[in-house]
């Protein structure tokens, strides 16, 4: 993390330090919340709608804050303290964030798209770590807060950075590029994830390609190259700094490609054109998460990483939870964790998968709302219905009232009675543990706000 004197923290956001005493106070780290500070932070004082972190300013130095940021012009600014006065204190958080990174000169990714931008940072992050000192995106820190946030984490011995980076709306993730400047951008795809705020899928390619604005120059973009939306949307932008380009996916077309999948064990085995003669595994199900390590593949050997080291930093990666992470429960049965989020893209991708499987005795899907779609969201939550394949899975277990729609649909192939739709998630748990056996498997997917890992933890039990 961040380890600067007062004086100097004062000097790299041109704020005005309150007293020149305070100038060899050594600040180490920041903080925005007094509820998690740690001596020596940093306390950052963000302003929102409903809270005031100034108001908290005397709390932090109480817990241990070397010093705080006010902002100019409000009232009540404690005497006898080390502050540093800014203009804006969310401006300052970022442009510090910003001038440390600068200082010491770490490679940076930058990663976005509509699905798997998480996945990506894993495999990143573990391959690039076979060769580099690397720091990555802790949890969902990848907004205009999150972000530098994350920057300041960096230590001294940090050589390579990946950064996740997440929008809302247009204007997002340029903003985040141009933070973080990163010297290597991947675009996972570009899916349905956002339709609400931005309308069309052309308008969600062209926010995420917003992140060539940041790259520096010479730098690569790794982008999804079965997604048509991509270069469209890049041939829209405003003139850039020159850049690399290399495309991936599953079409032969792409620079990197498979040219074999297959499932082993908890994991997929795969083997690309660019590198013959090397088998890869990951220890995650799909070839969606064979596409995300293509773009993976493909930025390590632009860096010079031998392929052995990319193939052992794949096989021993670390997944962020609730992203298809399989565990068992107690009886046996095996459970596909995908509780983290759902769009149309990842939704078909997780059933896919689920179509794909083999070596159990039963199938089931366990499906929840994908929410924010906007006003097409009912058509896409139908469309999901007919995907599933009865000849396939056994049965279907719906919770929420989008899904319903999803439940109309299976039902006409299924039958009403291998499509069961519930307003209750303990009920629903009750009712697949009473008919799942110890060999069969369950996919458990929906988006966050329907909190379905709720359901995994109770098959767990069982």
């Amino acid at each position: 993390m961040i380890r600067r004197t007062y004086a100097q923290i004062a000097s790299m956001i041109a704020g005005t330090a309150v007293s020149a005493s305070y100038g060899d106070i050594t600040v180490a780290g920041v903080s925005k919340d007094t509820r998690t500070i740690e001596p020596g932070n940093l306390y950052i004082p963000l302003v929102g709608d409903r809270f005031d972190g100034h108001d908290f300013v005397l709390d932090a130095f109480g817990k241990g804050a070397s010093a705080s940021l006010w902002q100019r012009g409000r009232e009540g600014a404690p005497e006898g303290v080390p502050l540093i006065y800014v203009d804006d204190t969310l401006a300052a958080l970022q442009r510090l964030a910003k001038t440390y990174a600068e200082e010491l000169k770490i490679r940076v990714v930058g990663i976005t798209g509509s699905n798997g931008k998480t996945t990506t940072k894993d495999m990143a992050a573990a391959v690039l770590g076979t060769s580099y000192r690397v720091h990555k995106t802790i949890g969902n820190y990848n907004n205009h807060i999150g972000l530098p946030l994350t920057m300041l984490q960096f230590s001294e011995e940090t050589e390579a950075a990946v950064l996740e980076m997440g929008m809302s709306g247009r204007g997002e993730i340029r903003f985040l590029s141009e933070l973080a400047q990163p010297e290597a951008a991947i675009v996972t795809n570009i899916g349905e994830s956002h339709l609400l705020q931005l309308g069309s899928r052309e308008e969600i390619a062209r926010a995420k390609t917003e992140i060539l604005h940041g790259l520096a120059p010479g730098g690569l973009f790794v982008h999804n190259g079965d997604e048509p939306l991509i270069p469209q949307a890049v041939a829209e932008m405003e003139p850039l700094l020159p850049f690399r380009s290399v495309r991936f996916g599953l079409a032969p077309e792409n620079d990197y490609f498979p040219t074999g999948i297959a499932a082993s064990g908890d994991g997929t085995e795969f083997k690309v054109n660019a590198i013959p003669g090397v088998t890869f595994y990951i220890p995650l199900l799909g070839r969606h998460n064979v596409v995300n390590a293509l773009a993976v593949i493909a930025l390590a050997q632009s860096w010079g990483i031998p392929a052995e080291r990319i193939a052992d930093g794949l096989r021993t990666m670390k997944l962020t939870s609730m992203r298809i992470e399989a565990v068992k429960a107690a009886s046996g049965l095996t459970i596909l964790n995908d509780a983290y989020n759902a769009s149309p893209t990842s939704m078909r991708a997780a059933i896919a998968l689920l179509h794909e499987l083999e070596g159990y005795g039963r199938k089931y899907a366990v499906l929840g709302d994908m929410l924010e779609l906007g006003p097409r969201e009912a058509e896409f939550h139908r469309e999901i219905g007919t995907l599933l394949d009865p000849g396939k899975i056994e049965a279907v277990y719906v919770f929420g009232t989008l899904a319903k729609h999803m439940a109309e649909e299976a039902a006409k192939t299924f039958g009403a009675d291998r499509v069961k739709w519930f307003e209750d998630k303990n009920e629903l748990t009750k009712a697949l543990a009473a008919q799942a056996a110890p060999d069969d498997v369950v996919l458990v997917k929906g988006s966050r706000g329907m909190k379905l890992e709720q359901v995994v933890f109770g098959l767990q039990g069982g």
